[in-house]
C-alpha cells in the first residue's frame, strides 16, 4: 500500500486494521442479512451510511493517504457479503475520486460529507469510457453559454443515484456549426431539472438504484466543473477507476469460496471429485489480490505498461469470479440452487462483474488496442 502521510493523518480512519475490522463488522452484522433484499430491489443507503462512518470510502483519497490498497480490501469485504453494495461502494469511491482530483474548491467543499456517507453519489462514466475508446457514441452533448454549459441528452444505466443525489458525467462540446470541439466532465446534481427514468428489470442486483438520466438544456456551472477539457483528466484517473473494481471481483470470489467451505463437513467426501476446489481457488484469489495491491501503490502511473497490467488484473478478476461462483454452486448442489441461496446470488453478481464497464470484451478490446499501438510502424 502507498505509505504517503498515513502516519500523520488525524482522521478517525487512519488505522488500516481498524478500518478493515469496522467495515467487516458492518458487512457481517448488517449487510449479509440484507443481501437478498438488496438483490431484489432494496436500496441500502442506511447500511452504506454506516459503512461510510466506518471509513469504507476514505482510504483511496489523497487527503487520507492515497491508500488504494485499503480501498480495494474494504470493497472486497463488502462485496464478500453483497456484490451489489460492493459495486455501489465502488461507484461512491470513484465519485469521491473525481471530486478530489478535480481541484475545484466547490467540489472539495462537498467531499467530507460524501466520504463519510452523509451524502451519496455515483458515476455516469459507463457511456463515456466506451465512447472515448471507440465502442459507442457519447450520449450527452453540451453547448458553451455564459458562465458554463448547457447539456442535453439521455444517459442510460447510471447506478447509485436518486433524487437529491449526484454523479460524475461527461458531455461532448458542440461548436456553433455543429462540429465537436472537446469533452467536459462535471458533477451532475440530480435536482428538479433532471428526469430519472426506470430501467428494465435486471436478473439481480436490483437494489443498485440504476436509472436513465434525461437532460434538456441542463445548466452546468463552474462550481460543478471537474475537468475542461475532460480527456487529459480521464486519462490520468482511468487506471485508478479500473483498478478499484478489482475489489468487487475479489469479494465475490472470496464469498464463493466461503460457500464452498461451508459445505465441506457434509459434502466434502463427494465434492473432492469436482474441479476448482476451495484451496485452489484461494491460491488464485491470493495471487489476484497481491497483484492488485502492488498496482495500488502507484494508482496514477501513466505508462502504457502499467495500464496494461491494470486492465489484465481487472480481466483476471472478472474471469475468476465467474469460475469461483460456478464452482460454489456445484459444490453446494441443490442447496445452492435455491433462489434464496448466496451461491445463486453470486452467480448473477459474477456475471455483472464480467459485463459492467469495462466488461471483459471491453478490457480485451482496450488491451489489444494498446498492444497494437506498441508495435513499430
Amino acid at each position: 500500500m502507498n505509505s504517503v502521510a498515513v502516519s500523520s493523518l488525524t482522521a478517525p480512519w487512519a488505522d488500516d486494521s481498524k478500518v478493515l475490522a469496522d467495515v467487516g463488522s458492518v458487512a457481517r452484522q448488517q449487510l449479509a442479512s440484507a443481501a437478498k433484499r438488496i438483490d431484489e430491489g432494496y436500496y441500502p443507503l442506511d447500511i452504506m451510511a454506516n459503512l461510510g462512518q466506518a471509513g469504507a470510502y476514505a482510504g483511496h483519497l489523497d487527503q487520507h493517504g492515497c491508500r488504494f490498497g485499503l480501498s480495494i480490501l474494504t470493497m472486497s469485504e463488502i462485496s464478500r457479503h453483497c456484490g451489489a453494495t460492493g459495486f455501489m461502494s465502488w461507484a461512491h469511491d470513484v465519485c469521491g475520486l473525481y471530486m478530489e482530483q478535480s481541484g475545484n474548491p466547490a467540489l472539495l467543499a462537498r467531499l467530507d460529507d460524501h466520504t463519510a456517507g452523509r451524502t451519496f453519489g455515483g458515476t455516469g462514466l459507463s457511456n463515456p469510457m466506451k465512447a472515448l475508446t471507440g465502442i459507442e457514441k457519447m450520449a450527452l452533448s453540451a453547448k458553451k453559454v455564459a458562465g458554463g454549459y448547457r447539456v442535453s441528452g439521455t444517459l442510460p444505466w447510471v447506478s447509485h443515484i436518486g433524487p437529491g443525489q449526484y454523479c460524475g458525467a461527461v458531455a461532448t462540446v458542440e461548436r456553433g456549426d455543429g462540429s465537436r470541439s472537446h469533452e467536459i466532465m462535471f458533477m451532475l446534481d440530480l435536482d428538479e431539472r433532471v428526469n430519472l427514468r426506470a430501467c428494465p428489470e435486471f436478473s439481480g442486483m436490483e437494489g443498485t438504484s440504476t436509472w436513465a438520466i434525461s437532460l434538456v438544456d441542463y445548466f452546468v456551472s463552474e462550481d460543478q466543473m471537474m475537468a475542461d477539457p475532460a480527456r487529459p483528466f480521464i486519462q490520468r484517473i482511468r487506471g485508478a477507476f479500473v483498478l478499484l473494481q478489482v475489489g468487487i471481483a475479489a469479494g465475490v470470489i472470496q464469498g464463493s469460496i466461503d460457500s464452498m467451505r461451508d459445505v465441506e463437513p457434509t459434502l466434502g467426501h463427494v465434492n473432492q471429485y469436482l474441479h476448482n476446489r476451495p484451496d485452489e481457488l484461494q491460491a488464485e484469489y491470493d495471487d489476484l489480490v497481491n497483484r492488485a495491491l502492488v498496482l495500488a501503490e502507484t494508482p496514477y502511473e501513466g505508462s502504457k505498461e502499467y495500464l496494461l497490467d491494470v486492465l489484465d488484473v481487472r480481466c483476471q478478476g472478472a474471469e475468476l469470479s465467474l469460475k469461483a461462483s460456478q464452482s460454489a454452486l456445484l459444490h453446494q448442489g441443490a442447496k445452492g440452487y435455491l433462489m434464496s441461496a448466496a451461491a445463486q446470488r453470486r452467480i448473477r453478481e459474477a456475471h455483472f462483474v464480467a459485463i459492467v464497464t469495462p466488461a471483459i470484451k471491453h478490457l480485451r478490446w482496450e488491451m489489444a488496442k494498446q498492444m497494437r499501438e506498441e508495435v513499430p510502424a
